[in-house]
């Protein structure tokens, strides 16, 4: 695989002719004489004057700071003054209240400086932590190979992490397991696919894309927020059908889920996936998005990714919280999505911490730094719909519903049969209408029926979008 220059990568991402560089000259008097031999040879060889490049530049018109590594110099090894350099930089892009764009390529800490090197990990974590506390965003590229403490330290602290096709990606290197081991490592262990896969990071990307891909993200992360949105649809919510017939028709295979309500009122979306601990559940959605222009982070229960077989499990309220620690660090609004037939239920969810997890996820629902939007789908059933329920503002569509169990399973232990599902929908009343009477929704979505999905996800994106406009102004005056 050949190694993009940091060069290449700077004509590709930052704005031409708007690079400027923060780097100071490199001192190596200290070295003994052959170490300084080697770095002068790498100096040549690389066109750098060490192993890392730091500096200011525009993303499509927006400042942002540039960390990369040359993996030319050294293979990439992070020495003593390669270490300053990157928490000089990240530093420096905390006072300027910027993002840090950040890209990888090295085999790790440098061995000719030994443990000096290796510790000066804790002082590039320790500024990236307060660049994070800033609410700024750190956005990172991981390049073939990124290894050792580099992956183990700056490498893995990005709020997105994206991977180059094929990359070597991992803590230990593989040459350095077989010598140890004796035996080869494991192939396909320690590639951005596998890793991706795993929801270690979030997605593969072909250095061309990135463009792309970082003006996307920095839209949501650093643009404004739309100063209008949709109007926000009009009718009533009186009640047409029972609340049973309603529950029948979210079961529906053609019902709008988050996708929906996704790909039709929101022109700007970056997926997220996995816990980033080698966790993922595709039955919850993590995104960054901007829903009829208001920048937010979303986490939604996929009703397409959920089934019998493949029900919602601890992993995915784990990823929720992901994105819930996310809003709160880039300080954007949360928006979540309802829409589940309820939580696994097996041996594997209970060793998962399931229950444990539900409550972690009401209690930082409950105690979010940020506004926050709750949005009832569709389905709404037991503690896994509950766990993204809390929220500054709920708004339900109209045939939405939320119980503590299927009304199936309240039929049995009730009556001992499954034939009074009507009655208790309505005894208990879990219909959107009745949640709005009750207080627990704010604001009901009407459901048309000449309805498609594209025109019902627009409106469903218009009210969110208008509850986040009022939630903001709200803020502000307070």
């Amino acid at each position: 695989m050949a190694a993009l220059t940091v060069q290449a990568l700077l004509e590709l991402v930052i704005d031409e002719g708007t690079f400027t560089s923060w780097d100071e000259p490199v001192d190596i008097s200290g070295h003994d004489k052959a170490y300084r031999t080697e770095l002068l040879a790498a100096a040549e060889r690389a066109g750098t004057d060490e192993s890392v490049v730091t500096g200011h530049g525009l993303m499509r018109g927006r400042p942002v700071a540039v960390i990369a590594s040359e993996f030319r110099f050294l293979a990439g090894s992070i020495g003593q003054a390669a270490a300053k350099r990157i928490a000089s930089a990240v530093r420096r892009a905390t006072a300027e209240g910027i993002p840090v764009l950040a890209t990888t390529a090295s085999g790790g800490t440098r061995m000719q400086e030994g443990t000096p090197a290796f510790v000066h990990m804790i002082e590039i974590s320790r500024a990236l932590m307060a660049h994070r506390a800033a609410g700024l965003p750190y956005l990172i590229y991981l390049r073939h190979p990124t290894t050792g403490g580099v992956f183990a330290s700056w490498g893995s602290l990005g709020h997105i992490t994206l991977g180059e096709p094929g990359a070597l990606i991992g803590f230990l290197g593989p040459k350095v397991y077989e010598l140890l081991e004796g035996k080869p490592f494991p192939p396909n262990v320690q590639t951005a696919e596998n890793l991706a896969h795993r929801g270690i990071i979030d997605a593969v990307a072909l250095p061309e894309e990135l463009p792309l891909l970082v003006d996307r993200a920095l839209s949501i992360l650093v643009d404004p927020p739309s100063q209008q949105t949709r109007p926000r649809r009009a009718g009533t919510t009186d009640r047409v059908r029972t609340a049973w017939e309603s529950i029948q028709l979210t079961r529906a295979p053609q019902r709008v889920g988050v996708r929906e309500v996704l790909r039709y009122g929101s022109d700007t979306i970056v997926r997220l996936q996995g816990t980033e601990k080698g966790e993922r559940d595709s039955a919850m959605l993590v995104a960054l998005a901007r829903l009829d222009g208001q920048p937010c982070v979303v986490i939604g229960q996929d009703r397409t990714k959920q089934s019998p077989l493949t029900p919602m499990g601890p992993g995915a309220l784990r990823e929720a919280r992901r994105g819930m620690r996310l809003a709160n660090e880039l300080r954007l609004p949360l928006v979540s999505f309802i829409d589940t037939p309820g939580a696994e239920l097996s041996p594997e969810a209970e060793q998962g911490a399931i229950a444990g997890e539900i409550a972690r996820c009401i209690s930082w629902m409950s105690t979010m730094r940020v506004p926050t939007v709750s949005v009832l789908l569709g389905q709404g059933c037991g503690g896994g719909a509950l766990a993204l329920l809390p929220a500054d503002i709920v708004v339900a569509a109209e045939n939405a519903w939320l119980s503590p169990l299927p009304l199936e399973g309240a039929s049995a232990i009730m009556y001992g049969d499954l034939e009074h599902t009507d009655e208790l929908a309505r005894s208990q009343r879990v219909g959107a209408v009745d949640l709005l009477e009750s207080g627990t929704v704010h604001h009901v979505v009407p459901e048309h029926d000449d309805d498609t999905a594209e025109s019902f996800a627009q409106a469903m994106a218009a009210t969110v979008a208008e509850q986040l406009v009022t939630l903001r102004t709200r803020g502000s005056n307070s």
